[in-house]
């Protein structure tokens, strides 16, 4: 895809277009009002998004691992949803990966020629033994992204299965995803710069995918994070809450068994019921 300018997400958005004229409170007013829209764009994307949710899923289900693809902002928020799922649901750091192009460092730092290099990507999935058993999720709010697009044809070339989360209808990632996940946020507060509403989009779209992937897969009970990792004071006592909920018994018993199984909230929310 050539033609930028006929990306809906690099269009001028003509409510916003004197915002440089505003004071502070008439700045946030106006971009607080463009950032209500986004929830309803992603709620037009509600079916698609199950799909995604049952997808992944079967991914993981299977032995497989979900890798999330992407550059700048969209790299990023695939990097930060990987991260967090290790100390919520007690995955492996390799279940749920993130990687973006131009590699860590671009993380923390704009290496934004990376987008461009079709290989940016499938140089890190090669590396990391990526297969057909593994999920690719595609990232980009233009869907232009030659790493990603160059990432999701590598994908399909050895059979595994692609999926995009992307913010325009027309889309170049759509012909290369076995799930499109669409969310049309339109025009960007200051023009093209899509670390706002699309990448709020993108956010809100990942939170959905591994959450209800983990649900799906029995990382969660009730509503509780049946598997988070206790890694500190505040996690531990949470910890202790959810056994306490879970089971009906005193904190000090809840402790006792959390200690038990190694700080299993799972474990020992079974082992307490058992005895019950």
């Amino acid at each position: 895809m050539s033609n930028f300018a006929s990306l809906r997400t690099e269009s001028t958005n003509q409510q916003t277009k004197d915002i440089d004229k505003l004071d502070a409170l008439g700045i946030a007013k106006a971009i607080n009002e463009q950032d209500k829209t986004v929830a309803e764009a992603v709620e037009q994307a509600l079916l698609q998004v199950a799909e995604g949710i049952e997808l992944y899923a079967d991914i993981l289900k299977k032995g497989g691992r979900v890798f999330y693809v992407g550059a700048g902002t969209s790299g990023r928020l695939g990097v930060l949803d990987a991260s967090e799922c290790p100390p919520t649901y007690g995955v492996s750091a390799e279940t749920v990966q993130g990687i973006i192009a131009g590699g860590k460092d671009a993380a923390f730092d704009s290496i934004e020629d990376a987008e461009d290099d079709p290989e940016s990507i499938v140089r890190q999935l090669k590396a990391k033994d990526f297969n057909e058993k593994d999920l690719c999720i595609g990232l980009s709010a233009s869907g232009s992204a030659m790493c990603v697009q160059g990432a999701m044809k590598y994908a399909r070339s050895i059979g595994a299965r692609t999926m995009c989360v992307s913010c325009n209808a027309d889309s170049a990632l759509i012909p290369l995803s076995d799930v499109a996940i669409i969310a049309v946020v339109g025009a960007e507060v200051i023009n093209g710069s899509t670390r706002m509403k699309a990448g709020t989009a993108q956010k809100m779209i990942l939170n959905m995918l591994s959450t209800g992937g983990m649900i799906r897969t029995g990382r969660v009970r009730g509503n509780y994070m049946a598997y988070m990792v206790p890694s500190n004071k505040k996690l531990v006592d949470r910890a202790i809450r959810i056994i306490c909920s879970e089971t009906g018994c005193e904190s000090e018993t809840a402790k006792e068994y959390l200690e038990k199984h190694e700080y299993s909230i799972a474990d020992a929310i079974d082992d307490i019921n058992s005895i019950k």
